[in-house]
């Protein structure tokens, strides 16, 4: 499903080149649920943020599904990430004052679609969070946000899901919860990929990439 060849990405700081990502080659499979690990400043996120299409790799080849978006203008990077993409983030980021069942259909919005209720309640009870639609996030716990925001990654139905520290910001036993959600969804065949700096979390994926300075150091297979 994805396939990264020599990938690199080059960030210009005045007159400070920084190299955060180092010609990276990296092919994961449609249904593989995939960690990547590595010190801070390793590149994890630059290397996440390449592969959601939220940054544009400075050279290399980058194909999703097998069409090359290393080389896609704005519109269609937005496209993809909007049709075949769902991102997991560790802070959330939901919208305070919207109830669960609006922040899910946000992604809707943008796609035109009519059932956006529909689609959104039908994502939070595969979440287990229908019984929370009418809640703001302030009335809910961390781990139920961080559902409610796995089910907003999942209204549009997309292949694959991307999902940024996703049990940063919870305790170990919500972790554990939130980590079942993600399996679930793997067996589905969506296909997921996790930055984590946690080891007990990379246990729960089939494989972990490990980084340091831009490039791959080590994978381990489970």
């Amino acid at each position: 499903m994805i396939n990264l060849e020599n990938i690199t990405k080059i960030y210009k700081i005045g007159d400070v080149q920084v190299v955060a990502v180092n010609g990276i080659t990296c092919h994961i499979e449609t249904g593989e649920m995939v960690s990547i690990m590595g010190p801070s400043g390793s590149g994890k996120s630059t290397l996440m943020n390449l592969i959601g299409c939220l940054d544009t790799p400075t050279s290399g080849i980058y194909k999703l599904g097998g069409m090359d978006v290393s080389r896609l203008t704005e519109n269609e990077l937005a496209d993809i990430r909007n049709k075949k993409i769902g991102f997991v983030f560790q802070s959330f980021n939901l919208l305070p004052r919207a109830t669960a069942v609006t922040n899910v259909e946000l992604p809707l919005v943008y796609s035109g679609v009519r059932n956006k209720r529909q689609r959104a309640m039908e994502a939070l009870e595969s979440v287990g969070m229908a019984n929370r639609a009418s809640h703001r996030p302030t009335e809910i716990s961390g781990g139920e946000q961080q559902r409610v925001a796995i089910a907003r990654a999942l209204v549009n139905n997309p292949s694959l899901i991307l999902a940024d520290e996703p049990t940063g910001n919870v305790d170990t036993q919500t972790s554990k919860g939130i980590m079942a959600v993600l399996q679930q969804l793997n067996r589905q065949g969506i296909t997921i990929i996790i930055v984590t700096h946690e080891e007990d979390i990379a246990d729960y994926t089939q494989r972990t990439i490990h980084l340091r300075d831009g490039q791959i150091v080590n994978e381990k297979k489970r």
